[in-house]
């Protein structure tokens, strides 16, 4: 399934998290996941959240430098080989993935995957 995803500039300032939370929290918006990289100077706060749209908007708002990518959502099996699995499957494909993370619901984890071509992987990988 492909979603979609806020990736926010943070400054590395005491704060900023929070700062973002409650902008999100005010608005109403629920966060399912997220994922944060950092630099001495600055992270990337990439989010999954209810309302994608109404959260970047808010954010923006409030000054934070905001975008919306598509990533693909794979549900994945609670085996053991199933992210390798995966794996071979992609590079069997030459499909190369910038960045992946987790998101854990109640059917199970989900691998969340930023790669140029959403959809076609997404085919790809329908019967893993």
């Amino acid at each position: 399934m492909i979603l979609k995803q806020l990736s926010v500039f943070v400054e590395n300032k005491e704060g900023r998290m929070k700062d973002i939370t409650q902008v999100l929290k005010d608005s109403g918006i629920n966060i399912k996941t997220l994922s944060l990289a950092d630099t001495t100077e600055y992270g990337m706060l990439r989010l999954i959240v209810s309302d994608p749209d109404l959260a970047k908007a808010k954010l923006r708002e409030a000054g934070f430098p905001v975008s919306i990518t598509d990533v693909l959502a794979v549900k994945a099996d609670d085996r053991i080989g199933f992210l390798h699995d995966m794996l071979l499957k992609l590079d069997a494909n030459i499909t190369s993935i910038e960045y992946m993370y987790t998101l854990p619901t109640e059917e199970g984890p989900v691998v969340i995957l930023k790669v140029a071509n959403p959809a076609e992987v997404e085919k790809v990988l329908e019967n893993i």
